[in-house]
């Protein structure tokens, strides 16, 4: 006899719809994958397998490294000074009555500039010159009758007394009159006139500049570290922007003997011949001083160098062949050790050899081997002592 079946026991036995239903869907994702891979595979493999076209060549231009005479020297700021100079003014207060001089004249030292009316003054200068010669004239009086006894010696004493207050008053009335009068002290070249005739003025009052200008000192600084050097009579070239084509030479003449604490400088003065005048004080300038004897060095454009924390570096233009045999140029980029600079030039003291071809334009858009092409139709400055140029 047959027993049916237990329901629990036929559920077990066949899998369950949605676990079917999610198997459909795998395979079915599954193909589509397969598919897909098959259709796009192909195209993306024949693309990879092409090869990529090389960039095209750069366009720089170029300088070839070589030796020149280097000068080395040491640059400095400074201010020019007149070797006697001075803003001539009154002492006393008074009305201007005579002035002897045209602005931006010459004078001698001693030269009547300005006087004040001192009418008033001189007659009083009178009164105590008469007043000193009776009391000169009572002193020898006095003297020889002193010699025999006549008077006693205590009587001549006043005498002698009322003799010197006298030429003491006379004196001093004289130097009241003299600071009625400014002279030159100095021979000198005037400026501009500052007061006029019937013009009261106060003590102190300016009337005009007066410089002696042939020759004049340049002061200057230098750092402690490059006071080893300098000496006397060593040669300085200056510059000022009032005359960019015209250099201007002198020598050292004083080399302060402090440094300055607060600074760590030295000061120096030059002294530069100034016979045309064209030098003025106050006149700010730029100065050159050679501090060692000539050397030799290879030198580049100060535009081919690209500077880094980690080393200077320049790009060299060398030949190349590519694999179909043609001639290329590639830039390859090379540390170098730099020097001091002049102008538009700087000294390269390692790293490259003369004959060099060393690119000095375009090195922002290289890389090391990156093909190159050489333009120079526009190229950096080269000078080393550059001039300013007219558009």
């Amino acid at each position: 006899m047959n027993r049916p079946e237990r329901p629990e026991l036929m559920i077990a036995e066949r899998p369950p719809r949605r676990r079917r239903l999610w198997l459909w869907m795998a395979i079915v994702v599954v193909l589509t994958i397969v598919l897909f891979g098959a259709i796009l595979g192909f195209p993306i493999a024949a693309f990879m397998a092409k090869p990529f076209p090389a960039p095209p060549p750069a366009s720089v231009a170029t300088a070839m490294a070589r030796f020149e005479e280097w000068q080395p020297q040491t640059q400095v700021v400074g201010s020019f000074r007149p070797v006697r100079g001075a803003d001539l003014s009154v002492e006393v207060s008074g009305i201007v009555d005579q002035v002897s001089f045209d602005s931006g004249g010459d004078v001698e030292a001693g030269a009547q500039i300005l006087k004040l009316r001192d009418g008033d003054d001189v007659a009083k200068l009178h009164t105590l010159e008469a007043a000193r010669d009776l009391a000169q004239s009572n002193f020898d009086r006095d003297q020889a009758q002193l010699q025999r006894m006549l008077i006693s010696r205590a009587q001549f004493d006043v005498t002698a007394a009322t003799l010197k207050s006298s030429q003491a008053q006379v004196a001093e009335q004289q130097a009241i009159v003299a600071k009625k009068t400014v002279r030159a002290p100095f021979a000198g070249h005037l400026g501009i006139r500052a007061v006029n005739a019937g013009q009261y003025i106060a003590p102190g009052t300016v009337v005009v500049t007066l410089q002696a200008l042939d020759p004049i000192f340049l002061d200057f600084s230098l750092p402690q570290q490059q006071l080893s050097q300098i000496k006397i009579g060593q040669n300085v070239n200056v510059k000022v922007d009032a005359y960019p084509k015209q250099a201007f030479t002198g020598k050292i003449t004083t080399i302060d003997p402090k440094v300055d604490p607060a600074t760590r400088n030295v000061a120096v003065r030059a002294t530069l011949p100034n016979p045309d005048r064209r030098l003025l004080p106050g006149m700010f300038a730029n100065a050159e001083i050679a501090t060692a004897s000539m050397q030799r060095y290879i030198t580049l454009p100060q535009a081919a160098i690209t500077f880094n924390p980690y080393g200077n570096m320049v790009y060299l233009v060398q030949e190349a062949t590519d694999d179909k045999g043609n001639k290329t140029l590639k830039a390859q980029q090379t540390v170098v050790t730099t020097g001091s600079t002049r102008g538009d030039q700087i000294a390269v003291l390692s790293g490259l050899k003369e004959g060099d071809v060393v690119v000095t334009a375009g090195q922002l858009k290289l890389q090391n081997n990156a093909a190159v092409v050489v333009n120079n139709a526009v190229t950096p400055s080269n000078e080393p002592n550059p001039q300013p140029h007219e558009q």
